[in-house]
């Protein structure tokens, strides 16, 4: 009888003594689990920061489409291209390409002021890797005061007397936008022809210069 009693000690401190290892290691497991899934995250790398372009930076723009006095108006959307890339410390963040929009800010044919014309363009989104930056820019404006007289201001502002504002790339259709050197000469396009309404061909080559500072994301 004693030693029955003997045999059911022990083999109760046994089954104690199991039961207390595997707690211990189920517990082990799931601190080891925990630390191994801490440390997977931490190693994770941290995304890279942006690049900033800062204002000032002139962004040159190839038109994608004919912009016309005649038959453009205030508040409609063109799309564009930039014609030169873009670098921040020497690394290019724009590429060739990059696509761009801007609105008509003001579009009057020559019939409506007072026998000239006027129109106005600002850009002011660039889509990057697929995604959509808004951007603030000076604008491109042009007028022209009468038969033959044509002023642009480019995009520092200014009348552009005496310099070529914009230039076809790569000898696309029609001539340089702007004033030619040397004051007398009539301008190339409508002013030239004797037209006053004003005309944007596609592949024409616009600048503008940001207002604002832009952050572009690396992925």
């Amino acid at each position: 009888m004693r030693n029955r009693v003997i045999v059911r000690w022990l083999a109760a401190g046994v089954l104690l003594a199991l039961c207390g290892c595997s707690n211990s290691g189920t517990s082990s497991d799931a601190t080891g689990s925990g630390s191994n899934s801490s440390s997977s995250k931490k190693e994770a790398p941290a995304p890279p920061p942006p690049v900033v372009i800062d204002a000032g930076t002139t962004l040159t723009v190839t038109m994608d489409q004919s912009i016309s006095t005649k038959t453009s108006s205030s508040g409609d959307r063109f799309a564009a291209s930039l014609a030169e890339p873009v670098t921040v410390a020497g690394k290019e963040v724009l590429p060739t390409g990059t696509k761009a929009s801007g609105t008509v800010t003001q579009a009057a044919s020559a019939g409506k002021l007072k026998g000239g014309a006027a129109l106005a363009l600002t850009l002011d989104s660039i889509t990057v890797r697929g995604e959509k930056y808004s951007i603030e820019t000076s604008s491109f404006e042009e007028a022209t005061k009468g038969r033959g007289t044509r002023t642009a201001v480019g995009a520092g502002g200014g009348a552009a007397a005496g310099a070529i504002i914009g230039a076809l790339a790569g000898g696309g259709k029609g001539a340089a936008i702007g004033a030619l050197a040397g004051g007398g000469a009539g301008t190339a396009g409508a002013a030239y022809t004797g037209k006053r309404d004003i005309d944007i061909p596609a592949e024409t080559r616009l600048h503008f210069k940001l207002i604002k500072s832009v952050s572009i994301s690396e992925r």
